[in-house]
């Protein structure tokens, strides 16, 4: 269900937390992974090091999701040094919070730039690069099937546009065998989110399970989209999310 051997595999922001994760599962059952970073130059290179001692070809790449240009660059010279490109991760993303009233238009372009417009470029990026019978994955929130509680709008609207987003990837790329789909997290003990964090308690409450996820949970749901079982899973969500939104 989840051979993945001669696969070629880029994980955006992929330096830490569910993209580390993901980009260690991806390589530990078969596939070739390029990861991009921002500011973690020695995590990257510890994940790196962690797709190699499975023995499959890894590297970093600097780039900002903010930057247009250079996401663009990054997925072409991903594409390049790999051969191709099997498996796009659009993984790297930012946290939002505050009330509508106190969020600016400078912090609302910031999240649009790197959890909308990031996304998009790399997905456009990728297709142009991408073979047929290809697979998209977006990483985006339980928050756009439930938001529990205020202070999220900004995160909220920026996690739903992926579904839209996705969506409409899975029709402009179906004819190719390519899939699209959105993997919707609850809270995951991360860097940006931590299980023992100020606002866990107030997370934990909204759960029929009483825990945050493992980032290999996540991982193990885009691992399983990323394979070979899923060829006909196209345009959907799939929530993890210990039953937030039940």
């Amino acid at each position: 269900m989840t051979d993945l051997t001669g696969k070629l595999a880029l994980v955006t922001g992929g330096s830490r937390g569910i993209g580390a994760a993901t980009a260690i599962a991806l390589a530990e059952h078969g596939a070739d992974v390029a990861i991009t970073y921002q500011n973690s130059t020695d995590d990257a290179a510890s994940v790196v090091k962690r797709i190699e001692a499975a023995g499959r070809r890894g590297f970093a790449v600097p780039a900002d999701a903010a930057d247009a240009a250079r996401v663009e660059e990054a997925v072409a010279q991903v594409a390049d040094e790999l051969g191709g490109l099997d498996i796009m991760v659009n993984n790297a993303g930012v946290g939002a919070m505050g009330m509508i009233t106190d969020v600016t238009l400078e912090d609302l372009d910031r999240v649009l730039a790197i959890n909308v417009r990031g996304v998009y470029v790399a997905a456009q990026a990728a297709a142009a690069r991408m073979s047929d019978g290809g697979r998209m994955i977006h990483i985006g929130s339980v928050i756009a099937d439930r938001n529990a509680g205020p202070g999220m709008t900004l995160y909220a609207l920026s996690k739903s546009a992926l579904v839209g987003l996705s969506k409409g990837l899975a029709r402009d790329l179906g004819p190719r065998g390519i899939t699209s789909n959105v993997v919707q997290p609850g809270p995951t003990d991360t860097a940006m989110n931590p299980a023992d964090g100020p606002f866990a308690a107030a997370q934990r409450s909204f759960l029929a399970i009483d825990r945050f996820a493992h980032p290999e949970e996540i991982a193990a749901a885009i691992l399983y989209l990323a394979g070979p079982t899923a060829a006909y899973i196209t345009g959907t969500a799939l929530t993890i999310d210990g039953g937030h939104a039940a």
